[in-house]
């Protein structure tokens, strides 16, 4: 026997032994406390104030193994041990640990017997150790108390949003989420697999370096596969660490290329030793990071395989504040809808985690370009000569770890880091030390990066105007990668994100609520108003319900009641991301990149992201799924509103000819025509193919358009002179037709006897609409293809809204037939 999986069921105590239970092992304490009755629910109504003392006590996981004979060299391997922890085998320590982010193996060869032995991991509270950490600096690092109600975070190499943020629970969860195996050393053992490439015309050379650890001289067989070819070679290693080299020539490579822009090849790589294996996918492509000086500033694009990408996406946060909820199928769920919005790109936020492998292996599947952001994220942090070299091996793991994944294109240092030294007063009174302190820690992140792989694309922060620039990139639009969060933080109108020309923005956001399918899994039918405890509990922006409140009572007319306000805070919200989005993809090549805050919800709460807690697509993610469309069609008036532009967009490799039909809708929702165009638009361009004066569209009517693509795309929208609250709008008659379809899934018809905008279906049954939020005029009916999550044999109920009935005369709800 060589390896023992520790993984399973482990016995969890507190230290004080005043609670036990059983704890699977990849798990979170508070999951295993909650399973066990222990805790309640920390997510429904304000249970998370009943957990709190969770976090403030030491908490110790044991179990039992049996190893027959221990000669030898043995050693744990551990990865995502959360956080300070202490590790014991027979009572003798192996090792302390500090760094959730790290890779941990230490010889326990001494501590081992034969027969029965038992492991212990003692984990120290986060709160006292953060606590104690901090009180050690030379001088007083602040963090964000606005997004952390729990201090000293910071402190701390593990997920920062474990101590809140403006979007998540604060409960600082702890565990071990990863492996945790006891291994016996033979000859040596993999320490690491990296790979690299040099492309020429049509061949591709993937060079494989695999670095072993071994505790003397000796001869190691081993194996390399890519594809059908398998070559052995008989490796000499020597104590410490050796790396081998070998080669691979592919001709007529397989290009990898980002979802939407060409086929996702890949390549499985495999490296064998007498006692493991080590598989790696690859994709074989080239990335550049495009930052030439121009009129403007300097230029941030990505050109993939020669070719310039725009990149439509969003940010992605851990699939869920607590591990145990968390896992591949409900992390592919969420992955695979952004690409059904035809997102092309995530940008893994600094806040959380470096994902398990399986991850980027999806991402690499699916054509997802993944910007990784090393996860320091709205703090400063401590630059003693520990915590850096905490730092140092973290990065140097991660990266080696990551580094052959095609999808990751950027690696950054660091989530707003730069602006954070603007918001304390510490380093606003001291901005020099602090910045002297930032520097050193972001110089190291770089060098470690360098070290480990040499050929990665870096930038140093993100927001960031350049390199060594700390200027402010969340207003200042000409270089660099810029956070634009002027209309939510500003509570500025939608429309001054047409004020702005980023180079690449890789954040801006606006809230909503999420659905009320999910409202109702932690609020009782008494807290369903916007005021309420409960609903201000799942609020952790400050000022957060009453900037939808505002922004609505500016836009539209106000809801009939606590349903409908939830429908027309999603409504918002996709008006406003659809307002940057179509005016910054018009402005292409300028702007290369649109990254959009938030794709996912950790837990269920009101905020910036477009698919709800469980994964269900709220109205933004619908909307996504049509301005993010390859080809697209978008209106933008002008800033005094005489006229409307309409921009034709072409991410693909090919020319587009697109029919363009614009019609008038009256306010009973008569529709005429009003004009029909052709255009073409070049592969990877923008150009405006017609622009429309306002005064043709009359008052009592809004203008509204629909294209067909050469290429089969189409899509439709409409455009609204002055705001939605002054129209005198009608009753809809909405209908709404329900069939099942013989597969699982159910027809839906909706027709209208009105103008009916923005069509919203919502069922209490999860699952996926075919299209949502859309348009209907009189007469016109739309067919609805819903496909329940999980198998059903009940016809699931459907609530239906639209901008009229919102605010005029409630919803509807039926099982099937028609309304």
């Amino acid at each position: 026997m060589t390896m023992i999986d520790l993984s399973g069921p482990w016995q969890l105590a507190s230290a004080d032994g005043t609670h036990r239970t059983e704890m699977p092992i990849p798990g979170d304490v508070h999951t295993a406390l909650k399973t066990a009755g222990i805790i309640p629910d920390p997510y429904y109504g304000r249970n998370e104030n009943d957990v709190q003392w969770v976090a403030n006590k030491d908490w110790t996981i044991e179990r039992r193994f049996t190893l027959d004979d221990p000669a030898g060299s043995w050693y744990l391997d551990i990865t995502d041990l959360d956080t300070v922890a202490t590790v014991f085998v027979n009572d003798i320590p192996v090792l302390q640990a500090d760094n959730c982010f790290r890779r941990y193996r230490p010889d326990v060869s001494k501590a081992l017997k034969a027969g029965e032995n038992t492991i212990r991991v003692l984990f120290r509270s986060s709160i006292v150790e953060g606590a104690e950490r901090q009180g050690r600096q030379p001088f007083y690092i602040p963090y964000s108390t606005n997004n952390s109600p729990i201090p000293n975070g910071n402190m701390l190499r593990k997920p920062q949003s474990h101590f809140g943020w403006d979007w998540n629970i604060a409960i600082a969860p702890l565990g071990l989420y990863g492996e945790i195996s006891l291994k016996k050393l033979e000859t040596a053992r993999v320490e690491h697999v990296i790979t690299s490439q040099r492309h020429e015309a049509d061949a591709v050379d993937l060079i494989v370096a695999v670095t072993f650890y071994a505790e003397g001289q000796g001869v190691l067989p081993v194996f390399f596969s890519l594809g059908g070819e398998r070559v052995r070679l008989d490796c000499g290693v020597r104590a410490g660490e050796t790396t081998v080299t070998h080669v691979f020539h592919i001709d007529d490579p397989k290009l990898w290329w980002p979802s939407g822009s060409g086929e996702q090849g890949l390549y499985k790589l495999t490296v064998e030793t007498p006692t493991e294996t080590v598989t790696r996918q690859i994709g074989l492509r080239t990335v550049e990071l495009l930052t030439d000086p121009d009129e403007a500033g300097s230029r941030f694009a990505f050109r993939v395989n020669g070719r310039e990408i725009f990149c439509r996406g969003a940010n992605w946060i851990p699939a869920d504040a607590l591990f145990s909820l968390s896992g591949p199928e409900k992390t592919e769920d969420l992955l695979r809808s952004a690409v059904d919005a035809n997102m092309n790109m995530i940008r893994v936020w600094g806040g959380g985690f470096y994902e398990p492998d399986w991850f980027y292996d999806l991402c690499d599947e699916l054509g997802l370009m993944v910007w990784q952001d090393f996860q320091f994220a709205c703090n400063l942090y401590p630059s003693t000569s520990d915590f850096l070299e905490n730092v140092s091996a973290e990065v140097e793991y991660q990266a080696r770890r990551l580094i052959s994944h095609p999808s990751i294109v950027l690696w950054c240092g660091d989530n707003e880091l730069v602006g954070a030294l603007t918001w304390f007063p510490e380093s606003r009174e001291n901005r020099d030390r602090y910045l002297v302190s930032y520097d050193r820690l972001n110089r190291v992140i770089e060098q470690a990066l360098e070290r480990a792989a040499p050929d990665a694309t870096w930038w140093p922060s993100s927001p960031a105007s350049g390199y060594l620039d700390y200027g402010d990139a969340w207003h200042a639009d000409g270089s660099g990668d810029m956070h634009y969060w002027s209309v939510w933080h500003e509570n500025k109108p939608f429309a001054d994100y047409r004020s702005v020309r980023p180079r690449f923005c890789s954040e801006f956001g606006f809230q909503s609520y999420t659905s009320l399918p999910v409202i109702e899994t932690y609020a009782a039918a008494k807290d369903m108003n916007i005021a309420s405890p409960v609903m201000e509990h799942h609020q952790k922006n400050a000022g957060g319900n009453e900037r939808i409140a505002g922004t609505m009572f500016r836009n539209f007319r106000f809801p009939t009641d606590f349903a409908n306000f939830v429908y027309l805070s999603q409504v918002q919200q996709g008006l406003a991301i659809k307002t940057a989005v179509d005016f910054w993809r018009s402005l292409k090549p300028h702007t290369m990149g649109a990254l959009y805050w938030q794709l996912n919800d950790t837990w269920p709460v009101a905020s910036w992201s477009s698919l709800d807690y469980g994964g269900s697509w709220k109205v933004l993610h619908y909307m996504a799924k049509r301005f993010f469309q390859p080809v697209t069609v978008a209106a933008i008036p002008s800033d005094d509103g005489r006229e409307i532009r309409f921009s034709l967009v072409n991410d693909t490799a090919v020319d587009v000819a697109v029919t363009l039909n614009l019609s008038l809708l009256t306010l009973r929702g008569e529709r005429s025509s009003l004009r029909s165009i052709e255009a073409v638009c070049t592969p990877d361009a923008a150009v405006t193919v017609l622009t429309l004066p306002s005064a043709d569209i009359p008052d009592g009517s809004i203008l509204s358009w629909s294209f067909s693509a050469s290429n089969g795309m189409a899509g439709e929208g409409h455009h609204v002179p002055g705001s939605y609250k002054a129209l005198e709008l009608e009753p809809a008659g909405l209908e709404l037709a329900v069939s099942p379809s013989g597969d699982g899934a159910f027809d839906l018809v909706v027709k209208a006897d009105g103008l009916a905008l923005f069509v919203l279906i919502e069922s209490g049954t999860n699952g996926r609409y075919s299209e949502n939020a859309f348009d209907l005029a009189r007469g016109e009916s739309r067919s609805i293809r819903f496909t329940p999550a999980a198998p059903t044999d009940a016809i699931p109920q459907f609530r239906i809204y639209d901008l009229y009935s919102c605010h005029a005369a409630g919803e509807g709800i039926i099982k099937g037939g028609s309304l």
